[in-house]
């Protein structure tokens, strides 16, 4: 009889927004698979959880498919986690999913934190209707992407970096001047910041420090007066 796939979401920051069942289902799987053996290590100590960890990660990803497939269908049941939040959203873990689906494995979500949803429900823009784009891309097709967003009636959430955080408020300036836009750093952390405004006010507070962190950045639909 198969095993199943457990799709378990983790905390973003604050580690008390785990879940029961996911508790539950990180002490039961016969192994967990990881982006990184270091992040998840720290949070199943904290919990005092002890089970097999297994590197998954972008550049693994691939080429351990088979192996997983092959435990699970020999009655090993697997958790999948990401560093942090909700497995396989701007993470690994889709084509894993994907393969788990065609070889008729159970594949069970346990529902938890995700940095997408929290961020837009502080936002105080729209929620009825949006798209979530990830990662814009570092370079090829970034413009032309920016400009279809300028476009967008939805509401708009974007993941960012440390690294590019300040170009991307330079592009909204830029491309979507007239937008209302969100910036969330470190959300549920000790440092937790959420800065709102025109894409001018943001810069004038960016440009002030240095920031470090995760960044979700929630932007109004087109022609949406606040």
């Amino acid at each position: 009889m198969n095993g199943k796939l457990y799709i378990v979401s983790t905390p973003i920051g604050n580690l008390k927004d785990i879940t029961l069942r996911a508790l539950e289902t990180l002490k039961e799987v016969n192994f967990i698979l990881c982006e990184d053996t270091r992040i998840t290590s720290r949070l199943l100590n904290h919990f005092n959880i002890s089970k097999k960890l297994i590197s998954f990660n972008v550049v693994s990803e691939k080429k351990k498919i088979p192996n997983v497939i092959a435990r699970i269908k020999s009655g090993d049941n697997c958790a999948l986690v990401s560093d942090a939040g909700t497995p396989a959203i701007s993470d690994p873990g889709v084509r894993l999913i994907s393969k788990a689906i065609k070889e008729q494995i159970d594949v069970v979500p346990v529902p938890g934190t995700s940095a997408v949803i929290t961020a837009l429900t502080i936002s105080g823009l729209p929620t009825d209707s949006f798209i979530f784009e990830g990662f814009l891309p570092q370079k090829k097709g970034r413009q032309k992407k920016l400009k279809e967003l300028a476009e967008e009636r939805r509401t708009i959430i974007l993941y960012e970096s440390t690294y590019r955080i300040k170009k991307l408020v330079d592009e909204l300036v830029e491309y979507l001047p007239e937008r209302y836009v969100v910036v969330c750093r470190e959300l549920t952390k000790k440092f937790e910041e959420t800065w709102r405004g025109y894409p001018n006010e943001i810069k004038e507070v960016i440009d002030e420090k240095i920031s470090k962190g995760e960044f979700v950045v929630v932007i109004s639909p087109k022609d949406w007066i606040t």
